[in-house]
């Protein structure tokens, strides 16, 4: 290793580059650079990189800015293989702009991996190596979460948070100038000691690399936990179209995570917890096959003992509103602590098990075990303050080392308040495999996450536990280039389905002329399998009248002028027209306002207004939206994104997800929408975006009118490339 920039200054950021790499239990032979110094920390100082003896893997600069790109094309003209950059790169007085630009293209054109600029530098703890230029813990913790961040305060923080767990690898990336979160995630995910991948990110990098990455973990099985910050800009360009507007911001994070089953957190207290649960490797049992659907899944949750009546109903609200599911309990285990419990104390779950405190100890852990026996139960937690006892009594951490020792169910502590917790009885029980989750609220979420994580499918190696051969085999059969195409990036996404070479040749013929009228809208629409109203375009009063006379009364007449995305926006649009006066006055109005170009249009059969499209991701391509319609569609923001194919099934999990489902499945009265109409309309969408989105930009079906009879498209709007 070169650490050029090397210092004997104290508190430098080159003396303390030095004394950090110097600390790596895996012995580099480590070069100092600097014309100012013959010796720093002990070791001889080279006036420069062209003065050592041989080329290395790494060189470190910390250097000014202004210096980057000279100490650069030095080391890459002398085949040293990689860098990191502590400096920001930022554009130097008096040289030409683009300096971030030109050091990504000295580091390409060598082939070196880079790490920054703007970057705290790495930690390989499996492999000892620090490779840092400020001071972290003398000894950093080992264990499997690699972590790979964009922003060096986390890296630290998280370094830094003594919990229970510890890392294999852990990154600060920086602005990503060459290396991104994707080669980082890759290299960990093919280490054998790699059980969770924890990532904290504010943008998409080569999304088709990580999208192969965190297929191969999802098929693994290890648990991906992504803190995402800022939007990907989905949308943001397309102001015409609704799913555009929907998608921005945060849908991208939220079809990526969908597609692979990442979990993603809110903020870093609930990134830690969830850390600490997945990190001690127990996993509630894997089901078998498919979810069944009906009470029987529904039954399966957590259990939750408490010495509290008051914070075991606060813990219950705030599972409630987190959507964590509390286990059904069986009567064998119902019968089992009332043999446990004071009188008077009900056997339910959640449990609060204080009554005399007579024997609470062998209680607590009994109490424990029963719960963890019961096969609806797929996590425990005790859910107490963990205060320090003034008394000395430490019958909680008794009860859950005990416990913990004979039940392989997940098993935590449930902590109400972080500063409260005795640190001392934590760090005993986290030595033990037992994760203390430091706050109710972020503690549920993650168990929500490790139940998430347990509803699949079972797959990977034998038993279901991450395969490490596939993992190499995975690692080998990737490089370090830069790979957008989605089939390079190691392990391709699903894929979309196959598509007709006729169908898609004539509507992408027709996108490239610019000649998709409003009528032809709904015909490509009716293409895809998606049902949409009869529509016909017409542009005087008299073809307007023939028109509805063909259709059949009551009508709807909208404008069908150039350049109108919104047509409720500018009142082009007149419904509930029954008869030809009505449709005369109307179109008079519309004609004299927009123009003499219409579209009479079926009036649909009352329903639902749902809002279904696709929108065009900077990183990832066409995005599935589906949601809330309307003209209140971007106020009410409900809405779920996936990344396509998108097929029936998964149309039929978005749908359950928004807030508007309760209305699709009937309230106070009404029949219910037929929910696999809808589906198939999402999965037409998801077709379409498979097929044309090379000559696609944007495309709203809004609204879809959804009743029992089926789903159809009542207004569309595609907008091309």
């Amino acid at each position: 290793m070169a650490l050029v920039g090397a210092s004997a200054r104290p508190g430098s950021l080159g003396e303390r580059m030095v004394a950090q790499v110097s600390a790596s239990q895996r012995r580099p032979r480590l070069y100092p650079v600097n014309p100012r110094y013959d010796e720093v920390g002990g070791l001889r100082c080279h006036p420069s990189l062209a003065d050592l003896p041989e080329p290395v893997d790494l060189v470190l600069l910390a250097v000014p800015d202004a210096a980057l790109e000279a100490q650069l094309a030095v080391a890459a003209a002398r085949g040293d293989r990689a860098a990191v950059i502590f400096g920001s790169a930022f554009d130097q007085a008096g040289q030409p702009p683009g300096l971030r630009d030109r050091l990504a293209d000295l580091a390409g054109s060598a082939g070196m991996a880079l790490c920054g600029a703007g970057c705290m530098g790495f930690v390989n703890v499996a492999r000892g190596l620090r490779a840092v230029g400020y001071v972290e813990p003398d000894r950093l913790p080992a264990g499997p979460v690699a972590l790979v961040t964009h922003s060096g305060s986390v890296f630290s923080t998280l370094l830094r948070c003594r919990r229970g767990f510890g890392f294999t690898v852990a990154v600060s990336s920086g602005q990503e100038l060459v290396s991104t979160a994707a080669d980082y995630a890759r290299y960990a995910l093919a280490m054998p000691e790699t059980g969770v991948l924890a990532l904290v990110l504010e943008a998409i990098r080569n999304a088709g690399l990580l999208r192969g990455v965190l297929a191969q973990a999802d098929a693994v099985g290890v648990p991906v936990v992504l803190l995402a910050v800022g939007g990907s800009g989905s949308g943001r360009d397309l102001v015409a179209a609704h799913s555009g507007a929907l998608a921005a911001g945060d849908g991208a994070w939220e079809a990526l995570a969908g597609a692979y089953g990442v979990h993603r957190v809110g903020d870093l207290a609930e990134m830690a917890d969830t850390l600490e649960l997945f990190a001690t490797g127990r996993r509630a049992p894997a089901l078998a096959g498919p979810a069944p659907a009906g009470p029987a899944r529904v039954s399966r949750g957590i259990a939750t003992i408490h010495d509290s009546g008051l914070e075991r109903a606060h813990v219950a609200d705030l599972a409630e509103q987190a959507g964590v599911p509390f286990a059904a309990i069986g009567k064998r285990t119902r019968a089992r602590l009332t043999g446990l419990l004071d009188p008077g104390l009900e056997a339910a779950n959640p449990l609060d098990m204080w009554g005399t405190g007579h024997d609470a100890q062998q209680q607590l852990t009994d109490s424990m075990l029963a719960m963890a026996a019961d096969p609806a139960v797929e996590a425990v937690a005790l859910a107490v303050d963990l205060v320090p006892e003034f008394d000395g009594d430490d019958s909680y951490p008794e009860a859950l080392l005990a416990a913990a020792a004979r039940t392989t169910k997940p098993l935590a502590v449930l902590a109400g308040l972080p500063a409260s917790i005795d640190p001392v009885a934590a760090a005993r029980l986290r030595a033990a495999g037992v994760p203390v989750l430091e706050g109710t609220r972020t503690g549920l979420l993650a168990l929500r996450h490790l139940l998430d994580h347990s509803d699949r499918p079972e797959r990977g190696g034998p038993l279901g536990r991450p395969d490490h051969g596939d993992r190499a085999e995975h690692a080998d059969r990737t490089d370090h280039r830069d790979r957008t195409d989605y089939g390079e990036a190691g392990v391709p996404p699903s894929g979309f389905p196959a598509t007709d070479p006729g169908r898609r040749g004539r509507w992408l013929d027709a996108l490239a002329r610019g000649d998709l009228g409003g009528a032809a809208q709904y015909d490509l629409l009716r293409d895809y399998g998606v049902p949409a109203v009869r529509v016909r375009p017409a542009a005087s009063l008299e073809a307007a009248l023939a028109a509805a006379g063909d259709i059949g009364y009551p009508v709807v007449l909208k404008t069908d002028a150039p350049g109108v995305a919104h047509k409720s926006d500018v009142g082009g649009v007149r419904l509930g027209l029954d008869g030809p006066a009505a449709l005369a006055a109307a179109y008079q109005d519309l004609a004299a306002r927009l123009g003499p170009r219409v579209l009479v249009c079926q009036t649909a059969a009352p329903g639902v207004e749902l809002v279904v499209g696709l929108a065009a991701d900077p990183a990832l391509g066409p995005l599935v939206v589906a949601g809330a319609g309307g003209v209140l569609a971007e106020l009410l923001a409900d809405r779920r994104v996936a990344l396509p194919p998108v097929d029936r099934a998964a149309a039929r999990r978005m749908l359950a997800g928004l807030r508007v489902s309760a209305r699709l499945a009937g309230l106070r009265g009404q029949p219910p929408a037929d929910l696999a109409s809808i589906a198939g309309v999402i999965a037409g969408v998801s077709a379409i975006a498979g097929e044309l989105s090379d000559g696609l930009a944007a495309l709203d079906i809004n609204p879809l009118i959804c009743g029992p009879g089926g789903a159809v498209a009542t207004d569309v709007l595609v907008v091309p490339r």
